[in-house]
């Protein structure tokens, strides 16, 4: 028997963060993952963070500056729960004993339209 696919009526609406990492040493995506959940988890608890549908999508490293490397990337998560995870990412500043500052730099409906912030 083959699966359904949801319509588009009884599925969940997705906003697409598009943030700006410093971080002092070099990162990964894995690394990025990481970040963000343990972000999440931190400022709203397991139980807030489940609903959130956090996904890292895409992953870019930038040009590097003097003292920092610099990276961008998109992160989905619910649109009810957007403001709280911008709030989540701002207040991340250590990874691993460095430094790091996420900044959210865009807010879209669509992969597409996020991409235009990179």
């Amino acid at each position: 028997m083959k699966l359904k696919v949801l319509p588009p009526t009884l599925r969940k609406n997705n906003r697409y963060l598009t943030v700006e990492i410093k971080v002092t040493s070099p990162i990964v995506k894995d690394d990025l993952v990481s970040i963000v959940w343990d972000a999440c988890v931190r400022f709203q608890g397991e139980l807030n963070t489940s609903n959130y549908n956090l996904w890292v999508m895409k992953f870019y490293e930038q040009e590097n500056g003097e003292n920092y490397y610099c990276y961008k990337a998109i992160v989905r998560c619910q649109r009810d729960y957007a403001d709280e995870v911008r709030s989540a990412l701002a207040l991340a500043n250590k990874f691993n004993n460095n430094r790091i500052a996420i900044t959210t730099i865009g807010l879209s409906g669509t992969i597409k339209a996020s991409q235009k912030y990179i």
